[in-house]
Parts: C-alpha cells; structure tokens; sequence
C-alpha cells in the first residue's frame, strides 16, 4: 500500500510525522509520501487529489488529506468540530479519504466511481487527523467499507473555479486551473495576462519551451488527467518565464488568486 498523505501543516512540520505514525500503526507495511501544500488552501489540496490521483502510480495506493478550515459554520465551534471525513474512488481503484472542505473534492467530483460521507466524529480533537481520522482511513484501505455513510450527491460539492493559481512549482512555473481547450488562440498570439495584482505580456504557445529565453509563456503544462467522459486528457494552462521566474515576474502571488487575459 502507497499512503500520500496531503496536508496543509507546513513543510518539515512534526505534524506530519505524527499523522504518519498513526497511519503506520494500522498500515504498517505501507511506504508514505507527504505534500504540504498552503494553510487553508483547499483549492491546492484539490488539485493534488486530482494530479497524484487519476494519473499513473501505484495500484494499491490511499490519498489521505486534511485541509480543513472549518468554514463550514461561521459559529464558535463546540469540541473543535469541523467539516467531515469523506470517502472517494476513483476508476483506477484508487482510494481517497479526506476532509469535505471547500475545493478538496472539487476536481475528481466526476470522476468518483463513489462518493460516500465516513461515519466517523467531526469533533473530538483540535488535531482531527491525527487522532480521529487515521483508523478510519486504514480500514477503508484495508478494504473495510463499514464506516460508510450517506451517498453524496457530486451537486453539493462546488465546482472547480477555472481562472485561479492552482500551484507555483520549484521553478516558479504557475500552474493555473485553465483547461487548455478553452483557450481559442492561435500560437505565438501575445497577450496581456493578469495574475492576482501582478500583470504581464506573454506569448500564447502550444509547448512552453517553443519561445525564445526570457519569453513568458502561457501554454498547456504539465499537469492535467483523463476527462470524467473518457474525451480527450485534460491539459491546464501554465505560465512559464524561460530563463526566469514567472511567479517573481507577476509579484509573488498565491495559490487560489485570480488568472485572466486582459482585453
């Protein structure tokens, strides 16, 4: 079994090796990978189900997340009670177990073969996967439906927004959560592009590497998976400063701002 464990504690926080432990306690022949993505970034936590998710990997693999910043009831919360654990698989078999929370399902919503709520508390802990969630998602990776609950209808999770940072990568490169066939552009169309505050001219481009050094380009990336219909792959947008950074270019901005071409 391959455990990724998403969360968004912070990178080289010990929270993840505290969850670690006790995904391992109940699994403990599973390998495990973390991902931190931003506090409170349900839309990054998404997209990462998604991307690891419905592209090759592993065939025995749980993608366990928590991004959960309960604001699902604007109230003072009575024994650190939050969103719930829900359970997804996908048509490669693979298993995800999460917190519902704002995006955090939104981009495999159509593709879920099922879509279950996981009778487990929404309270108990300030620390919910840590010490809540954990024997709940080892049973359902062990194979253990019992914890299922009511069937979720894929209308009560929101829909992915289409013009939004879905991640900035080592290199700077922005991925954005744009299909790439909804872009009608012919290559090396300059544009204009804003990015949270920050904007920039840019060359549209079908490969980003088919622009001359110190060029920005805005072109499908790297990221994208099968189409919930079985068309054509989906392909997101990115944009990619060769040579340089495009996140620097654009004024640092963060996960979930705004994408939109200008004019």
């Amino acid at each position: 079994m391959f455990i990724c464990l998403i969360a968004d504690y912070g990178t080289g926080d010990p929270a993840f090796a505290e969850v670690a432990q006790r995904l391992l306690m109940a699994l403990p022949q599973a390998q495990l990978n973390v991902l931190s993505v931003p506090p409170f970034s349900t839309l990054a936590t998404g997209f990462w189900v998604a991307q690891l998710g419905l592209n090759p990997g592993p065939e025995e693999r749980l993608i366990y997340h928590n991004c959960a910043p309960r604001q699902d009831n604007p109230e003072a919360r009575r024994d650190n009670e939050g969103e719930g654990l829900t359970y997804a698989l996908l048509p490669n078999g693979i298993k995800v177990v999460g917190v519902n929370a704002g995006f955090t399902f939104s981009f495999i919503k159509d593709h879920a073969k099922v879509l279950h709520t996981v009778k487990v508390s929404r309270a108990g802990s300030q620390f919910r996967s840590r010490d809540v969630f954990p024997p709940a998602a080892a049973a359902i990776a062990r194979d253990d439906l019992s914890l299922l609950g009511d069937i979720l209808d894929p209308g009560q999770i929101p829909d992915t927004p289409q013009d939004r940072v879905a991640w900035v990568d080592g290199y700077g490169n922005i991925k954005t959560t744009i299909p790439a066939h909804t872009v009608d552009l012919e290559p090396e169309t300059k544009v204009a592009i804003r990015v949270g505050d920050g904007v920039s001219d840019a060359v549209y481009s079908d490969g980003s590497f088919r622009v001359p050094e110190g060029t920005l380009a805005f072109a499908p990336g790297s990221s994208g998976w099968p189409a919930a219909d079985g068309g054509e792959p989906l392909r997101l947008m990115e944009l990619f400063l060769r040579g340089g950074n495009a996140w620097e270019r654009f004024g640092k901005p963060r996960v979930n701002q705004r994408v939109a071409l200008i004019g």
